[in-house]
């Protein structure tokens, strides 16, 4: 009996030490090592002398150490703690080749390394040739579009007399360049049946049979008719609309007097409160698609008061911010600009102020002895272009500004359009329309 109890024991031993054994597929493995954090390098945007350096950290959700080198000159120092970040560089030479390097501290690290090539300087030499219209009254041009060399209109009201040679009291209010001469034209207003030759404020050309006019209300040249786009009185009051923008016939902003801000997205009409009465005199946005980054600011001020001025932004959602003011701002607004690397913001008035975005501060420009600017535009970083009143006129080339000196004393150049190596500045000189059309050397 002893013998058979010895046995079972033995058995059940057995059979527990072989059921304890686990399966080959639960097999201890070896345990996965975290990742280790590392950077990104990319380029956000790049000027003459300026960088715009995107470090975004992978695999990391602490305060990491870093350091950002160019061309082994340390430029940052700290910690990362976002998951990426712009870092702005300065004091680079034109038309230069960097390498820049992004170093994890504690490890050593370094990433891929980054080649950033700034851009050159442009030209300050141009060949100008002027155009005057308008033969009583006071003749003005408010603003123009390029669309190539062979197709630019320019707006606003133009005095003419008969054939008689009287005195012809129904306006002109803008004018076409053909390839070979500018045509004076009427563009009407359709209302009710009834044209209108109101004075046209603002043109946006997005294509030869896609031009936009405003300044009483807004009108759409197709390439064979100008259509009247109407606007429901609760979108739009009785107030004059001064400067339009936008990335599409479908994606239109509008600013004008008394706050006034709508948008047009091809068929209807959007009212956006900007939370101002003051008059707004000029809208200006971009989108950069390296970056996927949009901005839209517009300028308002009002003419009785020079402390009151304000700078907003319009969010995609079409709601308004306040673009934070600088202490020491230029006393009155008139104009914003900026590129598509959108870090950089221009706005001029009785001076020039620039705004960088990625250490939010401001710079106040002297390009100029003291003169009103009333418009500023360009192309890219190196190609931005101011005018004003007195024949002012001057042109930053990425390192440094020149004025223009080609233009009468007595002009007021109040707007311009650039597109390649053409230039159009637009205004009027004592009581006629003035156009000065440029070329680079």
């Amino acid at each position: 009996m002893k013998k058979y109890l010895l046995a079972v024991v033995l058995v059940t031993i057995v059979l527990l030490n072989l059921g304890c054994k686990k399966a080959p597929t639960e097999i201890d493995k070896p345990p996965i090592p975290p990742t280790p954090p590392s950077l990104e390098l990319s380029i956000d945007g790049v000027s003459c002398t300026e960088a715009w350096i995107k470090v975004k950290k992978l695999n990391d959700t602490t305060f990491l150490p870093i350091s950002v080198k160019i061309n082994e000159k340390e430029f940052f120092h700290g910690f990362l703690t976002a998951t990426d970040t712009v870092l702005f560089v300065d004091s680079l030479a034109p038309n230069t080749t960097y390498t820049v390097k992004g170093i994890i501290l504690d490890t050593l690290q370094t990433a891929k390394e980054l080649k950033v090539t700034t851009l050159p300087t442009t030209s300050h030499n141009f060949t100008w040739q002027t155009f005057e219209f308008g033969e009583h009254s006071s003749s003005a041009l408010h603003d123009v579009a390029i669309i190539d060399e062979n197709n630019i209109w320019a707006v606003g009201e133009i005095y003419m007399n008969d054939s008689l040679g009287k005195l012809d009291p129904h306006r002109y209010n803008a004018v076409h360049w053909n390839g070979n001469r500018w045509e004076i034209k009427r563009i009407p207003y359709n209302y009710e049946g009834t044209n209108y030759f109101h004075p046209i404020q603002s043109v946006f050309a997005f294509g030869a049979n896609d031009v936009w006019f405003c300044g009483n209300g807004v009108i759409n040249w197709n390439g064979s008719n100008y259509l009247p786009i109407s606007i429901t009185t609760g979108v739009w009051g009785s107030y004059k609309m001064n400067k339009m923008w936008g990335r599409s016939s479908n994606d239109l902003y509008f600013v004008g007097n008394n706050g006034g801000i709508a948008h047009h997205d091809g068929k209807s009409w959007q009212k956006i409160e900007s939370g101002t009465d003051l008059d707004l005199y000029d809208i200006w946005g971009n989108h950069d698609i390296t970056t996927n980054k949009s901005e839209i600011l517009t300028v308002a001020r009002s003419n009785f008061d020079a402390k009151k001025q304000e700078f907003l932004r319009i969010k995609s959602n079409n709601t308004i911010e306040t673009f934070p003011l600088p202490e020491d701002s230029i006393s009155i607004v008139a104009s914003v600009w900026f590129s598509s690397t959108i870090w950089k913001k221009y706005f001029c008035g009785d001076g020039l102020l620039t705004y960088n975005s990625a250490t939010g501060k401001w710079k106040k420009e002297n390009p100029w002895p003291f003169s009103y600017s009333v418009r500023v535009r360009g192309t890219t970083e190196n190609d931005v272009y101011s005018v004003g009143v007195y024949g002012f006129a001057t042109h930053y080339n990425g390192v440094n500004w020149k004025i223009l000196t080609n233009f009468p004393g007595n002009a007021v150049l109040g707007s311009i359009a650039i597109k390649n190596d053409l230039v159009v500045i637009t205004g009027f000189v004592g009581s006629k329309a003035y156009i000065a059309v440029g070329r680079h050397n």
